[in-house]
């Protein structure tokens, strides 16, 4: 079976190392220059027996109904599921449709009732793009002078152009946070094992947001009891309102959760693997993805039941110096086969290129998600900061504090 994965990002390394454990041949469409089987070409000029959209803007794009329209088999929601990513304000709609629970919120595209709202708010203030930022179009911050002027930036076009015309103003919640990845074919879903991220540049859940610094899995406060609510909750009564409105939604839906004093609550949805969440729940399957993702995309998931090893996985993101808000490219990477000198560890590529000389450099804001693996989460996180030090290029930016609380508590 021949499978083609859609991305250039971390994710899309993660799928395709994962996928390649059944797949006769897996190809990277527009995957970077770290990956061993990426391609230049299209997915639109490939054939193969599945297609996998990593990012999420293809998926607003349409991409995933454009490949349908060609006869080939995909997992990736439409871009009328996608919606659900590309306009926050839309999603808090499907969500009071499907009951869900989540911040108390409004959505604004003038100033005026945005920033009078606003002020009826207590801090922390949260302030959201409607549309696509790369996972950087949050702020959430004690100071309403900064809210305001936040709001006000992002409405004129300022931050963010078009993406932030339109916001979201969210109350504040408090509580741990927990990312479940669910497989739908339209119909049902089944979740995979769950996540936490680390959002935050600095250590100390400090610094601006960025797309993620890190993650790992399992997590222990999240057991199946915990999986099930969010199953009852959430998935299951968002995919039944989506296909109340006509859309066959056969893809990942992720769910980002934060468990508040008051009970579990909706922070956002997206509409493809999690990253680097990805980077951590994939390589943990003991069953076969190539198989769970094509029965999703066929829309029937029969008995498929997603399985995982018991051992953690913890991943710590490596980006350039500047990294979200300035990110400086351009530093030589010459170290990363120094993974495999490390036990139980791996490293996904996203910001790669090559120079001139035909040297592999750093070409973006995340370049490198160097995961370890153990039997515990102190132990993977070991072994994944060993892969940090063995792999790490010039001024590299990472957080030494990933996971480190959820290690501790084992002991």
């Amino acid at each position: 079976m021949k499978v083609v994965v859609v991305g250039g990002d971390a994710r899309a390394h993660a799928l395709a190392h994962v996928l390649s454990r059944s797949a006769d041949e897996v190809a990277v469409s527009g995957g970077n220059a770290g990956m061993p089987n990426a391609v230049a070409a299209p997915p639109e000029e490939l054939d193969a027996d599945l297609f996998v959209i990593s990012p999420e803007e293809p998926l607003v794009d349409g991409m995933a109904d454009r490949l349908r329209a060609q006869g080939k088999r995909v997992y990736g929601p439409g871009a009328d599921g996608a919606w659900l990513e590309g306009s926050k304000g839309w999603m808090k709609e499907v969500v009071a449709k499907a009951g869900v629970p989540t911040a108390r919120h409004a959505t604004f595209s003038d100033a005026a009732p945005a920033l009078e709202y606003l002020r009826t708010m207590k801090a922390p203030f949260v302030i959201k793009t409607d549309g696509l930022a790369a996972g950087k179009g949050v702020l959430v911050t004690e100071s309403l002078i900064e809210a305001e002027d936040d709001v006000k930036a992002k409405l004129a076009g300022a931050s963010f152009g078009d993406a932030g015309r339109t916001v979201v103003i969210e109350e504040g919640m408090t509580g741990p946070e927990l990312s479940l990845l669910a497989v739908c074919d339209g119909r049902r879903a089944v979740p995979l094992s769950p996540a936490q991220d680390f959002k935050r540049a600095l250590d100390g859940d400090r610094g601006p947001n960025t797309g993620g610094m890190g993650a790992y899995s399992p997590v222990p406060i999240a057991g199946d009891d915990l999986v099930g609510e969010v199953m009852d909750r959430f998935i299951e009564p968002t995919l039944a309102a989506l296909r109340a409105d006509g859309i066959d939604y056969r893809g990942t839906l992720y769910a980002g959760l934060m468990l508040t004093p008051d009970g579990l609550k909706l922070v956002e949805y997206n509409v493809r693997f999690g990253d680097p969440e990805a980077q951590v729940v994939l390589p943990r399957m003991s069953s076969d993805l190539v198989e769970l993702l094509t029965a999703a995309a066929d829309g029937d998931l029969g008995g498929q039941v997603p399985r995982f090893v018991d051992d953690a996985a913890v991943c710590v993101v490596g980006a350039t110096p500047g990294y979200p808000e300035a990110p400086r490219s351009g530093a030589l990477i010459d170290a990363l086969d120094a993974i495999h000198d490390v036990t139980d560890a791996l490293v996904f590529c996203a910001g790669v290129d090559r120079d001139s000389d035909g040297r592999l450099v750093t070409a973006g804001g995340r370049v490198l998600s160097i995961v370890g693996f153990g039997p515990t989460i102190a132990a993977a996180r070991d072994r994944a900061y060993e892969g940090v030090h063995r792999v790490a290029f010039a001024g590299m930016q990472f957080r030494n504090d990933i996971a480190a609380a959820a290690a501790k508590e084992e002991t």
